[in-house]
């Protein structure tokens, strides 16, 4: 495959848009098979673009769009990216750019990528290729299950949840420490049950393995094993000549071990990120990845910084260089813009959380009334827990707001009845999702639908098994109809259709179950049509499990009427985005750094990162607002516990010229601090007097 542009005087347009940092990154090897390549990007310097950009400049050169591997963190991260990498090759390559672009197959999450492969090798890995995902929540049901069995449900001392139980496992795999490291770092209360701990993952295992299940973190060791295979490794790496990463920053050691296994050399492998931005250590991301990168080879990677800021203005990007600037290790750079302002980041100093609730509606209205949006501007804060206060104040004061989270709609009950329907046609051994189904059915309860599978299971025929076996008296007339759509879903009527087959059964027990039945069918109707977007089951299946929408009417409260409102966001959620107002609570410590994390270097390092990370959202304005005193986690409900604050350490006193220092106290405060007693007691003196 041969479309190269090769004559340098016809260098194609799109260059002329990069900037001198961005250009190199792109240009790099030229679209040849080239020594390994970091891109660190800062915030707001165009990652995304130049990430596309390379993509696209490859293509533009001659490589073969079905040999490049692009991995995102998210399935639209990739959609949007090819969309670009179209845009920018069809300045050159015109009308052929739609049909190359055809060819870019292999653009998604690392866990996307990796439930792919799995299936082209799974016949060589002992693996059944129809295996099935099951998401968090059925992970942690098959794990209560197993944990059930096991007895652990019944110990003399309390053993950790289904939920925790999965959150170690998950930690176990993806950072890939023993498990008494995992525990006495980030479950301490578990430390006790190293020993069961360990016979319960074994038994998970097994039970995944017999019912032909993978979950989220094997779709990650099962590709981390079968590429520590040198055959299938080297088949690997020539199945790609090119590896491109985004957000690397945020990878784990599981999926660094999958890209150096692959790309041993590092040639033709790509990483984007910016260590400075590195904050989910939580989820096991690791920042050494990033750190290490460019003396992991043999041929040392080339390293690119971006560090033009088309974000923020010059006085922002001032005092976060100033305050990640005394981070212990990091990939020298500051960030610079051609915005300049002379409106300095504020620090603002309030008595308590009340008042900084108080002064952050103020500013809000203020700025509204000046012409900024409220979707334009945002409060960010450490821990959802710590916008409580804000909330009440926002609700009372009638200012509309939305907060980053909520349920997910593949969470909605109803959504994942309809799915499990779906996914035990796919994998009759699938246990959990035939528990669920089975049980919609009145009458049917977990007795009924376990005596249901080990029927199917024990018979030759599946579906046989199924119509012979006999349901509880309740459930008999709805029995013939259960097994019918097991029967037609099995040999396929094809797709979408199976997924309107799937539907129509399940509507009257959508009636049956929920009030709201009629807005709860209009979510199986969006997701009937979101299916007809794929090419079968299988491919419906393992990516909306892999990456959900995130729209649902279950527990999501009425719909939001108002035209506009205001931000509020966690900071890790905020990653990526930008307003042009930004408030950040609590600017002190015991919440920047979170108590949490006070004692570990490490940990510390990060909370660092975190505050960086929030500071540059801001494009215009940032106010940090640091009170007086706050209630510490869990507190405010037993009474007056508080504890008196300093400014975060991370912005010491030498930082402080980068910043505009104020204090602000609301009218009822001063009010209540006019009509205190002017007189002056001597409480001292009384007290020495009572023992005299």
């Amino acid at each position: 495959m041969n479309i190269a542009l090769r004559d340098s005087a016809a260098e194609p347009g799109y260059l002329a848009r990069l900037n001198p940092g961005q250009r190199a990154a792109v240009l790099h090897g030229d679209g040849a098979v080239s020594r390994p390549l970091l891109i660190i990007a800062g915030a707001g310097s165009g990652k995304t673009n130049t990430l596309a950009h390379r993509v696209a400049h490859l293509i533009v050169r001659g490589a073969d769009p079905r040999r490049i591997l692009l991995m995102t963190f998210s399935r639209r991260a990739a959609a949007e990216m090819s969309r670009r990498v179209e845009r920018i090759a069809a300045d050159v390559l015109q009308e052929r750019a739609a049909s190359l672009m055809e060819g870019l197959s292999w653009a998604g999450t690392f866990h996307s990528v990796g439930a792919r492969l799995l299936r082209d090798y799974a016949l060589d890995i002992g693996l059944e290729p129809a295996f099935t995902i099951h998401d968090r929540e059925d992970s942690a049901d098959l794990m209560n299950l197993v944990r059930h069995q096991l007895g652990f449900s019944e110990t003399e001392k309390r053993f950790p949840t289904k939920a925790t139980c999965l959150a170690i496992y998950s930690r176990v795999v993806n950072s890939q420490d023993r498990l008494e490291a995992v525990l006495g770092h980030a479950f301490p209360w578990c430390v006790g049950w190293s020993d069961e701990l360990k016979a319960l993952f074994k038994a998970y295992v097994e039970a995944k393995q017999a019912q032909n299940i993978l979950d989220y973190d094997d779709l990650l060791l099962y590709w981390a094993q079968m590429a520590a295979e040198p055959d299938i490794a080297a088949h690997l790496s020539q199945r790609f000549d090119h590896i491109l990463v985004d957000e690397y920053q945020d990878t784990n050691r599981l999926q660094a071990a999958i890209l150096t296994a692959i790309k041993p050399d590092g040639r033709g492998l790509t990483v984007v990120g910016d260590d400075a931005q590195s904050i989910y250590s939580f989820r096991a991301a690791e920042v050494r990845n990033i750190l290490d990168f460019p003396g992991l080879f043999a041929e040392p990677a080339q390293v690119v910084t971006l560090d033009q800021n088309y974000r923020s203005t010059d006085a922002i990007l001032n005092a976060a260089n100033a305050v990640i600037g005394e981070a212990e290790e990091r990939f020298t750079k500051n960030l610079w813009t051609e915005r300049t302002s002379l409106e300095k980041p504020r620090i603002v100093t309030v008595a308590d959380e009340a008042e900084q609730a108080g002064y952050v509606c103020d500013e809000v209205l203020k700025e509204r009334e000046a012409g900024t949006l409220l979707k334009e501007q945002a409060v960010l804060f450490r821990a959802a827990h710590h916008s409580g206060p804000l909330e009440v104040e926002l609700t009372r004061r009638n200012i509309p707001f939305v907060k980053f989270g909520g349920l997910k709609f593949l969470d909605a009950a109803h959504v994942k009845d309809v799915l499990a329907i779906l996914r035990f046609a796919q994998n009759p051994r699938d246990r959990i999702a035939g528990f669920r189904v089975m049980q919609l059915m009145p009458g049917v309860g977990p007795s009924a639908a376990s005596n249901a599978i080990d029927s199917m299971e024990q018979s030759l025929d599946l579906e046989m098994g199924l119509a012979r076996f006999s349901p509880p008296a309740r459930a008999a007339a709805d029995w013939p109809g259960f097994v019918a759509l097991f029967s037609d879903l099995r040999r396929g009527p094809g797709w979408p259709a199976e997924m309107e087959r799937a539907r129509l059964w399940y509507e009257p027990h959508l009636e049956r179950k929920h009030e709201d039945a009629t807005t709860r069918r209009a979510d199986l109707l969006q997701l009937e049509q979101i299916a007809s977007g794929y090419p079968s089951r299988e491919r419906f299946l393992t990516e909306l499990t892999l990456d959900p929408p995130s729209a649902t009417s279950d527990e999501a409260g009425p719909p939001h009427l108002d035209e506009d409102y205001l931000i509020l966001s966690t900071i890790h959620s905020a990653k990526g985005q930008e307003w042009t107002k930004v408030f950040v609570l609590n600017a002190v410590d015991g919440c920047m750094p979170i108590d949490l994390s006070a004692g570990e270097r490490k940990e510390l390092e990060e909370e660092r990162r975190l505050l960086y990370v929030a500071m540059t959202r801001a494009k215009d304005a940032l106010h940090l607002i640091t009170p007086q005193r706050f209630y510490t986690s869990g507190q405010a409900a037993r009474g007056d516990r508080h504890v008196y604050a300093s400014r975060s350490r991370f912005i010491a006193q030498h930082l402080l010229t980068h910043f505009e220092a104020t204090t602000w106290t609301s009218q009822s405060f001063q009010k209540d601090k006019a009509t205190r007693p002017r007189t002056s007691v001597d409480i001292k003196g009384k007290m020495r007097s009572m023992w005299t």
